[in-house]
């Protein structure tokens, strides 16, 4: 089994929110499959029985949740977004022309954005990667999952503000 020991910046609304869905699913969201579970099994032969299936691969998807939460907040930095200093870094939103159009995302976990319309970059992506540390004006390209360089201009870097 890998450790993955990377720390995710995460607002304290951010941290919050998740820490309730976590505890959501680990008591009532637990209760509720299990009982789904119960009673499609009452239903007889579970190898026709849909209802079963629907609802075992609802508790995997379900448990698989609890554990990307469980590693997310035990590894989270909380806090204040970092203030922009013009240069790219996680939390702060960035505005670039990539492959020639104008985008406006996030660097960071998909999990800051909260109900913003942001698109989120991960630090980890082949975008974020290629971006970090770098200043407003920079120009730098990366390579996409087909192979083709993608060329990248950072035009603005600004602090979230959860909007």
């Amino acid at each position: 089994m890998t450790t993955d020991t990377t720390v995710t910046w995460l607002t304290q609304e951010a941290f919050d929110r998740l820490t309730a869905e976590l505890e959501t699913l680990s008591t009532t969201g637990r209760e509720e499959i299990a009982k789904k579970i119960e009673s499609a099994r009452e239903e007889g032969d579970l190898k026709e029985n849909s209802g079963y299936h629907a609802a075992k691969e609802e508790q995997g998807k379900q448990e698989a949740r609890i554990r990307t939460l469980t590693q997310l907040l035990r590894t989270a930095e909380v806090g204040d977004a970092p203030q922009s200093n013009g240069v790219v870094q996680p939390g702060t939103v960035i505005t670039a022309t990539i492959a020639g159009d104008e985008s406006r995302f996030l660097i960071g976990s998909r999990e800051i954005a909260g109900n913003t319309d942001l698109d989120v970059y991960s630090e980890q992506s082949p975008l974020g990667e290629a971006i970090l540390g770098l200043k407003v004006g920079a120009k730098t390209s990366y390579a996409a999952p087909n192979g083709k360089e993608i060329a990248v201009k950072i035009s603005k870097v600004e602090t979230f503000t959860g909007a």
